[in-house]
């Protein structure tokens, strides 16, 4: 570990309307950085990464932050499905919080993302509280999409985040097709396009490769590899070739540890300069899923107990950026904890946020539905206009 002079990550450091941390001086808030690893890259047909990762005390405690914020929030929204207050589906997030709070850390606001239903965490990088967040879930107007999209169909225009979709792989042609209009508009912005490896055998997937490939497109392909396609391992649900990130054959990829934030960081930041200068990159990011594809699922029936525990144990990702935060005394055990109360007093209370906010009122049914105020025209032709065969 070396000081460096190097920017650090433009990592908003408050994700949350609801949450107030006091931010102090700590006793190190230099710039640091921590030597990756080789074997948390693969490259195809690019580079890989620089091996190091530039942080600091405050950044690696936000980092902390909204990872123990986001595994607490899921937890919280299982007991809530489970005493009926959220029907539906419903697609935990717990284990995989690395991935998403490295991507963001490595994009701004003004880039794009795209994702399909294991989304909860998301809009919380994109400018919703978590009040919204779980009161969208258990149907109120006071969440994210007034409680009319549920678990799976978030959306906040303003933060240029274009949900959660319930089709499996439906977000990759839309993803491209974002990216097409930052080329299009010359917006210099990305568009981060999330998948899981069950939808890495999706055809469509193919052909928004091709199409972004074709136009050069700004476009990160990013499948969240968790090791299994609801409960089939890849092993099973995949023939032949299991690297995803090779598998658009002509289009650059990357493998990325995605159980370390500072790994998935670096490597997103790497993919964002490739697809802004030279167009769509696949980024595979290896994680793992603490909790079942979905509520109905105990997660146990297609693995052992003892896996689960085994990767809890010595590859959680919220724990390796408590042990980084310790170990190189930049935060202490009293400065870790007092993050941990006010994530859970947050937490608590939009829980019973979520619980007690008015639902939709009825007359909400035929809205968000047709344009509004729209009068439709119609097109009329020429009497002289003859329709030949």
């Amino acid at each position: 570990m070396m000081l460096v002079s190097r920017r650090l990550s433009s990592f908003p450091l408050s994700t949350s309307k609801t949450t107030s941390i006091p931010r102090r001086s700590f006793s190190n808030e230099k710039p640091i950085t921590f030597k990756l690893s080789n074997t948390q890259f693969k490259s195809y047909k690019c580079d890989i990464p620089p091996l190091e990762a530039a942080t600091s005390g405050k950044e690696l405690l936000e980092y902390y932050r909204i990872m123990f914020q986001t595994r607490r929030m899921e937890t919280a929204l299982d007991g809530l499905y489970k005493n009926k207050f959220i029907r539906g589906f419903c697609h935990l997030y717990n284990g995989q919080e690395a991935v998403i709070t490295g991507v963001e850390a490595a994009l701004s606001r003004k880039d794009h993302v795209i994702t399909a239903y294991r989304n909860h965490p998301f809009p919380l990088f994109r400018g919703d509280s978590v009040k919204q967040v779980m009161s969208e879930l258990t149907g109120r107007v006071t969440g994210s999409s007034k409680g009319n999209g549920g678990s799976m169909h978030f959306y906040r225009k303003s933060g240029n985040y274009y949900g959660g979709h319930g089709i499996v792989g439906a977000q990759g042609p839309l993803g491209a097709g974002v990216a097409f209009a930052q080329s299009y508009n010359k917006s210099g912005q990305v568009c981060a396009t999330f998948y899981g490896d069950g939808a890495a055998n999706q055809g469509q997937l193919y052909e928004a490769f091709n199409m972004a490939s074709l136009w050069k497109l700004p476009v990160i392909f990013i499948c969240e590899n968790n090791l299994y396609a609801m409960g089939t391992s890849t092993k099973r649900a995949a023939a032949g070739n299991t690297t995803y990130y090779t598998r658009a054959e002509w289009l650059p990829g990357l493998w990325i540890d995605g159980m370390d934030v500072l790994a998935v960081r670096e490597g997103t930041k790497y993919a964002a300069n490739y697809a802004r200068t030279n167009g769509p990159i696949v980024l595979e990011i290896h994680t793992y899923r603490y909790v079942g594809h979905s509520m109905s699922d105990p997660g146990t029936t297609y693995r052992t107990r003892d896996e689960v525990s085994k990767v809890r144990e010595e590859r959680d990702p919220i724990n390796a950026v408590k042990k980084r935060l310790l170990d190189n005394k930049l935060a202490t055990e009293e400065e870790i904890k007092e993050v941990e109360n006010q994530v859970k007093k947050e937490i608590e209370e939009a829980t019973e946020f979520a619980k007690t906010a008015p639902e939709p009122p009825v007359e909400n049914w035929k809205k968000a539905v047709y344009v509004e105020d729209y009068e439709p025209t119609s097109v009329e032709l020429p009497a002289s206009w003859e329709y030949k065969y």
